[in-house]
């Protein structure tokens, strides 16, 4: 980064906040670097002469009359090959896991890396942004895109060999472009339109994708307190999402559970390459013994990666751990800057900030006629399970699904521990309509017919809790225990297990037809006269065993196993 010559001089020191006096025509939002081992920072404000910026470092040692450096732009990252499977912190700086997550304190760029280009296009050919130029082979093949907003004659073109990430390999009426590029973290990248049909974004796991499903390019939240499964549930997205790309956050949490999730994508395999998960992945570590104000940024630099990929034609999934340390660090800021603090000391600005992140999430047409998506996936952490306070109250009215934890089923062991009445998907029409368009007309049956059975066995429980089970007509009885059944037959989901870690949508779809169609049996079977203690007593463990029993996407298996269970209780009732 080029910076100007004449440095500007430190005023005053208030942790991560410093006043800057001296600098040449300073803006907001400009990168500074200060003091003497240039550490990074952006201006936040003016006042009258003086800067006022936040610096993504510990300011330990800083003091009064300290140079600092403006560059005249804004804090940018580098984007090129090579970002997969690499660990970084909020910046974009190389982290050493075998370090401590160690990064250098001033802003550092990825090291240079190189790659074979194989060029698509001739010199002399028009090209217009986001036309490609050339790609990387590769598990993942990377675009070299012409940059947002160039367009020209190519005046120059390298031929197919390895080049460094750091060489000129096109030229555009005489702009060069290189193999990678920089972007201003806080601005999004531009496309051409946001497209209007939506298809699911299948994670795998059950409870979310049968209930409260979202769709590619969508955003969701995960809330829930210490100790409910926050961590382990967003885990489970990334190993097993169908995205292409996965930019996982550690925002604020602890660096252990992040050491034991890089640990977990090297060794898992992708289905898709056979080789490691981690390969497609890139990791952002701001964890809660790092610099406050890069956990701040670091939101905003995951999605703009997801953006330079989603130009690419690819699907990017962000999952950030979690958005209310990313609040508490906007919280000290404003604090420290002397803003007229809103609801629980957060800044005035919080819904809006919140509000902009979350809609850079989208499924587009991008500058170059492909089709992207960068879908969003947080978590809450809400101090005592409150969700009414200020991050969680304002989480929940901009993204299109929130996936509540619950106490009691995390301490019952029942994973994923998501409550079915208080999580929502405002994505499920959209979706029911991709299903019927795509050769599953029922799907919106089934999830109606799960919600009402779910809600109407939750009225019958406060009941029977008071009069007791043995109280309550047959039909009720056969109600509570289908309920029973979808709660362990269906929603219940081992991250351990080989064949139900994760489970396709084809395997979904009969795990719920096979416990809908127990239901159904025992409810005429009640209703033709049979006891209900004689319907309630039968085995009904085969299928509550179908998820471990078959692979992840053996559908028949299950139908199989729901046709023999059938049989046997239409046998043993008669």
């Amino acid at each position: 980064m080029e910076l100007t010559a004449a440095p500007g001089r430190l005023e005053r020191v208030n942790g991560p906040v410093v006043h800057i006096a001296g600098l040449d025509h300073p803006v907001r939002h400009e990168f500074v670097e200060v003091g003497e081992e240039h550490l990074p920072g952006e201006i936040i404000a003016l006042d009258r002469g003086i800067a006022i910026a936040q610096v993504h470092e510990y300011t330990g040692g800083l003091a009064v009359g300290a140079p600092v450096w403006s560059s005249g732009h804004a804090l940018t990252v580098e984007l090129g090959p090579g970002l997969l499977g690499g660990i970084y912190d909020g910046l974009l700086r190389p982290l050493d896991i075998a370090d401590e997550f160690l990064a250098p304190r001033r802003l550092t760029r990825p090291t240079a890396t190189s790659h074979r280009f194989e060029p698509r296009v001739e010199t002399g050919d028009e090209v217009f942004a986001g036309d490609v130029l050339g790609a990387i082979p590769g598990s993942f093949e990377h675009l070299v895109l012409v940059p947002p907003a160039t367009a020209g004659r190519l005046t120059r073109l390298v031929p197919a060999g390895e080049y460094s990430t750091t060489d000129v390999v096109a030229e555009i009426d005489g702009a060069p472009v290189r193999l990678a590029s920089e972007w201003p973290i806080r601005r999004p990248r531009p496309i051409a339109e946001r497209r209007v049909d939506r298809r699911p974004f299948v994670t795998g796991q059950r409870v979310l994708d049968v209930l409260e499903p979202i769709a590619t390019g969508s955003s969701a939240t995960v809330i829930g307190g210490f100790g409910e499964g926050k961590t382990m549930l967003l885990e489970q997205l990334a190993k097993w999402g169908d995205a292409d790309i996965i930019i996982y956050v550690g925002c604020g949490e602890r660096g252990n559970e992040l050491a034991d999730l890089i640990d977990e994508l090297s060794e898992l395999t992708d289905p898709r390459s056979g080789r490691a998960l981690l390969e497609r992945t890139i990791i952002l570590a701001n964890t809660s013994n790092m610099p406050v104000m890069a956990r701040e940024a670091s939101i905003y630099t995951a999605v703009t990666i997801a953006e330079f990929f989603r130009d690419m034609g690819a699907h990017a999934v962000i999952i950030a751990d979690s958005t209310s340390r990313w609040a508490e660090a906007r919280r000290e800021l404003s604090s420290r800057t002397g803003a007229i603090p809103a609801e629980q000391g957060y800044p005035a600005d919080l819904p809006a900030s919140l509000a902009a992140f979350y809609q850079r999430a989208g499924s587009v047409t991008t500058t170059g006629g492909r089709e992207g998506a960068v879908t969003i996936v947080t978590s809450v952490s809400p101090p005592g399970g409150d969700v009414t306070e200020p991050v969680s109250a304002h989480t929940q009215r901009f993204v299109q699904a929130v996936w509540a934890l619950d106490r009691d089923l995390a301490y019952a062991r029942h994973y994923p521990a998501v409550s079915w009445h208080r999580s929502f998907s405002r994505d499920g029409d959209a979706i029911a309509r991709w299903y019927a368009a795509h050769g599953d007309p029922d799907w919106s049956v089934r999830r109606s017919r799960l919600h009402v059975l779910l809600n109407e066995a939750e009225r019958l429980q406060s009941i029977a809790d008071l009069v007791g089970l043995s109280s309550l007509p047959t039909d009720e009885r056969i109600t509570l225990l289908g309920a029973r059944l979808v709660s362990e037959a269906v929603l219940q989901q081992s991250a351990l297990s080989e064949h139900d870690a994760s489970c396709s949508p084809a395997k979904q779809a009969a795990l719920v037809r096979a416990v809908l169609d127990v239901h159904d049996a025992a409810r005429s079977l009640g209703r033709s006269g049979v006891p209900a203690s004689v319907i309630e007593a039968f085995d009904f463990g085969p299928l509550l065993r179908a998820k471990d029993a078959v692979a992840a996407d053996d559908a028949s298996g299950v139908d199989e196993i729901a046709a023999a269970l059938l049989h046997d209780l239409e046998a043993q009732a008669s």
